[in-house]
């Protein structure tokens, strides 16, 4: 088990190295969940990620002879990154083996930092069994995500910053997917302020951690938008530590990540991965649990494929009743689309799409079906637009994504 001691010295390891990143109060975020919390920035390190603490703190402990030779580690992004860029900076070789399936935003910053990339497996646990055959095969050391005890250590100087920035902090929330940022985090809070509490979020599709605690069978989603914590074996390493000083695990969602990244982005204007997001998810899914709390949450990560962002963000408006889709009922005549078009601008909605439907409908001949995908304020914004057309003889219904 890692100590206190062992947290300082890698505090000491990576000062000037790494950035301390800011703890703040969120003023906007503490108001909608009922907790007072406290956002940590670790999306704002060089690599956009907190992995690059451990990575560091590994790579610096090696002899000479093997950062010689040269490291392997296996990643879906995060540490790949922390490890080939420290390797780079260290002038250490760098082998990483990734996910087949890995965003393509984080193989290209792995290969841009220094690394050689290996794309092996459907899967992290597939890709760290090929890591492990390459290192025994071609002599390398290698760097594991979170199952050592050098790596929970440097995680854990996240919380040494936390409690110095805001000691008032009585609750962390925190992701866990193999469980090194956990672990690290909590043998250092625990040993500063022993009545601290220790909540750890995995996503229900990849609840391996939540299941091994609660002495239960794990199901696995085939993905998750929080790829980062994709971990079906929990470390060994780790899971002691957590049996020990975590208090719960809460399961989340994608629609509650998704909801999360979309929040910290508009709220915070600060871009997180699903795994940098689990944490706030877990306080919007659960506010009962944290309520009147000083929570600190860990933004852990920032690497989102830009597409996928996208894509998460108009859902998020969909979500919100800021787009949607309304379908109105018109006899096919001259002048009756212009006259919907005029509703909606009155009721200040903004037509996106417009799609006009006359041969695949069970409507009669001579009447046609107008889908119109709107920019609207809310829901009751969209009920009132609806509301309008039909008060002037247009049957209109608002479209929903399960109908």
């Amino acid at each position: 088990m890692i100590s206190l001691a062992d947290i300082n010295a890698a505090a000491r390891v990576l000062s000037g190295h790494i950035v301390d990143t800011p703890c703040l109060h969120s003023r906007t975020l503490s108001e909608i969940t009922g907790a007072q919390i406290y956002l940590k920035f670790e999306n704002h390190q060089f690599t956009a990620s907190f992995k690059e603490r451990g990575a560091l703190n590994k790579l610096q402990s090696l002899s000479d002879a093997q950062k010689k030779n040269g490291v392997i580690a296996a990643s879906a992004g995060n540490h790949a990154q922390g490890v080939a860029h420290h390797a780079s900076r260290l002038g250490i070789p760098s082998v990483i083996v990734m996910p087949r399936f890995t965003p393509n935003v984080k193989v290209d910053m792995t290969q841009r930092h220094g690394a050689e990339v290996v794309l092996f497996g459907e899967n992290f646990d597939e890709a760290k069994v090929h890591a492990f055959e390459l290192a025994a095969r071609r002599g390398l050391s290698f760097v594991h995500p979170y199952d050592d005890e050098t790596v929970i250590a440097g995680q854990g100087t996240i919380a040494l910053e936390m409690l110095a920035a805001q000691p008032q902090l009585d609750t962390l929330c925190i992701a866990v997917g193999g469980g090194g940022l956990i672990s690290g985090m909590a043998t250092a809070a625990k040993a500063i302020k022993p009545g601290i509490d220790i909540v750890g979020v995995e996503t229900a599709r990849f609840p391996s951690m939540y299941a091994a605690i609660k002495g239960t069978t794990a199901t696995f989603g085939p993905s998750t938008i929080a790829e980062g914590i994709a971990v079906r074996e929990p470390g060994k390493l780790t899971r002691a530590v957590v049996e020990q000083l975590v208090s719960d695990i809460v399961l989340v969602d994608e629609g509650d990540i998704e909801e999360a990244i979309v929040m910290l982005l508009e709220i915070e204007k600060t871009v997180v991965e699903g795994a940098g997001a689990v944490s706030l998810a877990a306080l919007m899914r659960h506010r009962e649990r944290f309520a009147g709390r000083h929570v600190g949450l860990v933004l852990s990560g920032g690497n989102i494929d830009p597409l996928m962002l996208a894509e998460i963000i108009q859902r998020g408006m969909v979500r919100s009743g800021r787009l949607a889709r309304v379908k109105v009922e018109l006899r096919d005549l001259p002048g009756a689309l212009a006259r919907i078009t005029s509703v909606i601008a009155d009721a200040n909605a903004n037509i996106e799409e417009v799609h006009h439907q006359r041969a695949f409908t069970n409507l009669p001949v001579q009447t046609a079906e107008v889908e119109f995908v709107l920019k609207t304020r809310n829901y009751a914004h969209v009920e009132e637009i609806v509301q309008k057309l039909s008060e002037v003889g247009f049957k209109a219904r608002v479209h929903h994504n399960d109908a």
